[in-house]
């Protein structure tokens, strides 16, 4: 049986039930391509995909994607949000304390694990959120010590 086609974002758009704009479709596109990108770079790639886009329209548009499903935001400690694609995997994040990049982490064990805490306090938990710190690659070793 063959694989269904990925859907389109303006697909991906309307099944979230929302309107289809071209700067909605640039922004999600936009968000794809990067890594974990924060307002600035995300506003600078739609405005690139599709000419001039207010700050506060990349706001409005991530916060409802973001409310749809369709991209995800985190924020690591002492860092603006950013946004990333990769979304209902519920891998986490490592961040380098030096110069604040950010890369997935699958969950450590199969079946996310993470998510059956020892005392729930009467939650029902859908996502469980675990960012590891430490120092990338390419930060200087002498950081390191």
């Amino acid at each position: 049986m063959p694989a269904s086609p990925t859907p389109t974002a303006a697909e991906e758009l309307r099944g979230a039930g929302l309107r289809v704009t071209a700067a909605r479709v640039a922004l999600l596109a936009t968000v794809r391509a990067g890594d974990h990108l924060g307002v600035e770079a995300i506003a600078s790639g739609v405005r690139d995909r599709v000419g001039h886009i207010s700050l506060q329209a990349v706001y409005e548009a991530l916060h409802a994607l973001t409310a749809a499903g369709l991209v995800r935001r985190i924020e690591p400690a002492g860092s603006p949000a950013r946004f990333e694609g990769r979304v209902g995997d519920n891998h986490h994040h490592v961040v380098c304390r030096s110069c604040g990049v950010v890369a997935d982490v699958d969950c450590a064990v199969d079946a996310a694990p993470c998510l059956t805490a020892p005392h729930d306090h009467g939650f029902s938990i859908d996502e469980a959120e675990v960012t590891f710190w430490g120092l990338c690659p390419d930060c200087p070793i002498a950081q390191r010590s």
